[in-house]
C-alpha cells in the first residue's frame, strides 16, 4: 500500500511517488489542507441540517477527505469527473457551490449544477451505474483525438469514484471490461471505506479490492486513503498514464467511513466502538495538520483564518438551504435531451393540461381528484 505520510503525520520516502509531490509548495499544501477542513465543515453542517428536517437524506463523507481532496488536486480543468453520491470534497474542489450539492438531498432537484460548468457529472444514486458512463465518456475522448496528442492543455482523462460495495455490482465489472479492452483513458477510483452499508468488505471479496482491477488486466494500485499526499501522487500518475494513451488504472484508496452510510443508518448496530476509535486515531485531517505544523507551515494565524472561513461556510449553508424552494414541476422536462424531442414536448404539454385541470376544478367548485384531473 502506497503511503507518504504515516498515521502519526511523519513523512516517509517512496522512490516512485515522493518525486511527484516535491513541487507542492507551502501555499499549495495549506490550500490542500483548507479544502479538507471545509469539506468536513460542509459534511458536519449538512448532517445537522438533515437532523433538523431541512434535508430529506444525506450521505456523510466523514473520514474520506484525504482520498477525495488528494485525487481531485491531480485533475486538470479539461478532465471529467463522474462521482457517485458521496464525493462532496471532489465536487467542491472542482468549483461547485457546496449549497448546490444539497439541492438533491433536499429533494428539489435531480442534480444541483450544470455538469458542463465544472466537468463534473451529477451525482448517481444507482450503485455502480456511473462507472459505465465514465468509461463510455473516456472512450469518446479517445475517439475525438483528445488523448495522446502531446498537448497538455488538450489531452484529457476521466475519473470515476465509487465505493467498495460498487465493485460487487455488474455495472462496475462491465466498466472494467470495456476500459481494459478499449484502453480507455479512465481512472477507476474506489474509496474502500470498508463498509457497504452494513456489509464489510470481507463479505464482498476474498482478496483485497485492488485485485479486482488486476483480474481484468487493468494496472492497479492500493494507496493509503487517509494520506492526502499519497492519494494525490497516485492519482497524478494514473491520470498522466490515461492522458498519454496508456489506458485505465484501478485505484483502491483504503480509508474508513467514520460516519453512517447515510443519515438513515445506524452503524452502531454492525460495527464496534473499538474499531471506530482505532480509525479516529488515523483521522486524515489530524494527520495532515500534524505534518504541516511539524514543518512550520501552519501557524495560529492560518488556523484562525480557516476557522473563520469554516464558520462562514456553515452559516451560509444554513441560510441558503432553508431558503431553497422547489422549482416549477414542469422543470422536470428540461435538459432531458441535448436537443428538442417530440416525445418530451408532448409529455410537457400533457402535464401542463394536467396541472391546469386542478385550477379549473377549484374554479368551478367540482373539487376534482388527481385521478379525475388526469382523466381530463
Amino acid at each position: 500500500m502506497i503511503q507518504l505520510l504515516d498515521h502519526t503525520g511523519q513523512l516517509t520516502a517512496h522512490p516512485d511517488y515522493t518525486p511527484r509531490i516535491t513541487h507542492l509548495d507551502a501555499d499549495a499544501l495549506r490550500r490542500m489542507h483548507r479544502d479538507m477542513v471545509l469539506a468536513r465543515t460542509f459534511d458536519t453542517e449538512a448532517t445537522s441540517l438533515q437532523r433538523q428536517g431541512e434535508l430529506a437524506l444525506f450521505a456523510p463523507a466523514l473520514g474520506q477527505e484525504a482520498a477525495q481532496v488528494g485525487s481531485a488536486w491531480a485533475l486538470r480543468p479539461q478532465d471529467y469527473v463522474f462521482p457517485s453520491y458521496r464525493e462532496h470534497a471532489v465536487v467542491q474542489a472542482r468549483g461547485v457551490d457546496p449549497a448546490n450539492i444539497l439541492r438533491i438531498f433536499r429533494g428539489i432537484d435531480h442534480g444541483g449544477w450544470d455538469p458542463a460548468d465544472h466537468n463534473v457529472h451529477l451525482y448517481t444514486l444507482v450503485i455502480g451505474s456511473h462507472t459505465l458512463h465514465a468509461t463510455g465518456y473516456a472512450m469518446g475522448l479517445q475517439r475525438d483525438g483528445l488523448v495522446g496528442s502531446g498537448d497538455p492543455d488538450r489531452d484529457a482523462a476521466v475519473v470515476t469514484y465509487f465505493g467498495d460495495g460498487a465493485t460487487s455490482q455488474g455495472d462496475t465489472n462491465e466498466a472494467l471490461v470495456f476500459a481494459a479492452v478499449n484502453n480507455a483513458p479512465v481512472v477507476l477510483f474506489c474509496q474502500n471505506n470498508q463498509w457497504a452499508i452494513s456489509e464489510p468488505t470481507t463479505r464482498q471479496s476474498r482478496v483485497p479490492i485492488v485485485e479486482r482491477g488486476r483480474g481484468f488486466g487493468v494496472p492497479s494500485v492500493r494507496v493509503d486513503g487517509n494520506d492526502v499526499l499519497a492519494c494525490y501522487a497516485v492519482t497524478l500518475e494514473a491520470l498522466e498514464r490515461a492522458r498519454t494513451g496508456g489506458g485505465p488504472t484501478f485505484v483502491e484508496a483504503y480509508t474508513y467511513r467514520m460516519g453512517a452510510h447515510t443519515t438513515s443508518d445506524d452503524p452502531t448496530r454492525y460495527r464496534s466502538a473499538a474499531e471506530e476509535e482505532h480509525w479516529r486515531r488515523r483521522d486524515p485531517i489530524d494527520r495532515f495538520t500534524t505534518f504541516l505544523r511539524s514543518e512550520g507551515l501552519l501557524t495560529e494565524e492560518h488556523t484562525d483564518a480557516l476557522a473563520a472561513e469554516a464558520e462562514a461556510l456553515a452559516v451560509r449553508l444554513r441560510e441558503q438551504v432553508r431558503a431553497m424552494d422547489a422549482p416549477p414541476t414542469s422543470s422536470m422536462f428540461d435538459d432531458v435531451y441535448a436537443t428538442p424531442h417530440s416525445d418530451v414536448e408532448r409529455e410537457r404539454a400533457w402535464f401542463a393540461r394536467y396541472e391546469a385541470s386542478f385550477a379549473d376544478a377549484a374554479a368551478d367548485g367540482s373539487g376534482a381528484t388527481a385521478s379525475e384531473g388526469a382523466a381530463r
